[in-house]
């Protein structure tokens, strides 16, 4: 007994969308399926893999594989086919990767045990300034 492979045909049109317009797409998806908590990350100069992040929560397994699709069918719209598209069988974490832009759709629960927000945006914020706390008399 043998399987075949699954072949996954990528094209990207030349001259490929870019990464704002990508991006833009995503945006729109993920608005018309209600996705919770969306977060933009830019990891230009952090990552050499993509240019944005965007983590987003669905409210159960269905809404985050339909969220993904919705991305997924907003990038062929445009003429792009993702690179890849993982996690979307269990539906907790689905991510889908259009180079310039990956998307992360997962559950709450999941999202927090991963903090990816929290680790992709780690140095960003100014350190807190010690003027918030009260003066000590000595």
């Amino acid at each position: 007994m043998s399987n075949q492979a699954h072949v996954i045909k990528t094209r990207i049109p030349d001259p490929p969308p870019a990464a704002e317009q990508l991006l833009s797409a995503v945006r729109d998806a993920v608005e018309a399926l209600k996705a919770k908590d969306v977060v933009e990350i830019d990891v230009r100069g952090k990552s050499s893999v993509t240019d944005f992040m965007v983590v987003a929560s669905g409210t159960s397994t269905r809404h985050v594989k339909s969220i993904a699709d919705e991305v997924v069918k907003h990038a062929k719209q445009l003429g792009y086919m993702p690179l890849g598209v993982e996690g979307e069988r269990e539906a907790e974490w689905v991510l889908v990767d259009l180079a310039d832009v990956v998307v992360h759709i997962m559950l709450p629960r999941v999202r927090e045990f991963y903090a990816l927000e929290r680790l992709w945006t780690v140095g960003d914020q100014p350190p807190e300034s010690d003027t918030d706390e009260a003066p000590q008399d000595a």
